[in-house]
């Protein structure tokens, strides 16, 4: 049986949308401090859009929304998640994950990028958009606003990586992901997991990305693991002065179901008078549930040939 790599999944997914599979290869540098950065980039000519993924998610969360797009792109895996470094401070916010975002945008694109980022990845593009606006043509932020309430959907999702850090198998975390309402279809999960979790050498399996370790910490030294604190540093609202400062034409996509509520949209606005804002028929993660969707409106909202 042939192996399966991070790449196996691309034919069928590709194929099920009837678009042909793409050249996606795995791109990784070396920061300043040591730590490794990467990503995938899409295509064989230089991004034009370049995706940021929310906590707890990587690169290959856009995996299907890119084969809907068909265009060069540049997803990254953030610090603390993926194939990037963990950051020994675990300082997983906006302003900190900004350079090394700036610093993947000088290293692997030659234009201004639009620039897509999903909850974390979207407060993280404001703080790019507002610190390096050389870099960024668009930003289109989904599903997120910085101080949102964190007892809501937050919560849920530090209440789902707050459990065991090591498991038998994939398998279980499947069952786990489906238990939750998480990861759509048994398919859909099992690809998702694969891309986000590792087999160790003693044979058990972890999650890749630093913040379930950091939720089942804070679980063992005795936090409830419903309480917000975990979630309260990234949905700080500190970020409404990256929003503010923004200066790129700004589009907000909100899921229907999801973190945003319309007073939220509504104060992004009051805040970014010239941004628009978009609505999805989806939850959270409007990149997994409608990724024809959210193609279609990055191409409406950004033209990109």
């Amino acid at each position: 049986m042939p192996e399966v790599d991070e790449f196996s999944f691309l034919p069928a997914q590709a194929a099920d949308i009837g678009r042909p599979t793409p050249t996606v290869e795995r791109v990784q540098l070396t920061l300043d401090d040591g730590r490794t950065l990467s990503g995938l980039r899409w295509g064989d000519a230089p991004p034009a859009v370049t995706l940021l993924h929310g906590a707890g998610l990587n690169a290959h969360t856009w995996d299907t929304t890119l084969l809907h797009l068909g265009l060069p792109a540049l997803a990254l895996d953030l610090p603390g998640h993926g194939d990037s470094s963990w950051r020994d401070d675990a300082a997983y916010v906006a302003r900190v994950l900004a350079p090394d975002v700036v610093t993947a945008l000088e290293a692997w694109t030659t234009r201004p990028q639009t620039l897509v980022g999903h909850s974390l990845g979207g407060l993280t593009g404001a703080a790019v958009a507002a610190s390096r606006p050389d870099l960024v043509e668009r930003l289109v932020v989904v599903d997120i606003t910085p101080g949102i309430d964190p007892s809501g959907g937050p919560a849920q999702l530090r209440a789902f990586f707050a459990g065991p850090t090591d498991w038998a198998s994939r398998d279980e975390l499947v069952e786990r992901a489906l238990s939750f309402g998480l990861g759509g279809s048994r398919t859909a999960a099992e690809r998702g997991v694969f891309h986000n979790s590792r087999v160790r050498p003693d044979g058990r399996v972890e999650w890749k990305h630093h913040f379930a370790h950091l939720a089942a910490a804070a679980v063992n030294a005795g936090a409830d693991p419903s309480t917000p604190d975990a979630v309260r540093a990234v949905l700080a609202t500190t970020g409404w002065d990256d929003v503010a400062q923004v200066t790129t034409p700004l589009t907000l996509v909100r899921g229907e179901r999801g973190f945003v509520t319309a007073d939220d949209a509504d104060e992004f606005v009051r805040r970014a008078p010239a941004a628009e804002v978009r609505t999805l028929a989806t939850g959270h993660n409007a990149q997994e549930e409608d990724p024809a969707g959210l193609a279609s409106l990055i191409r409406e909202v950004a033209p990109l040939g």
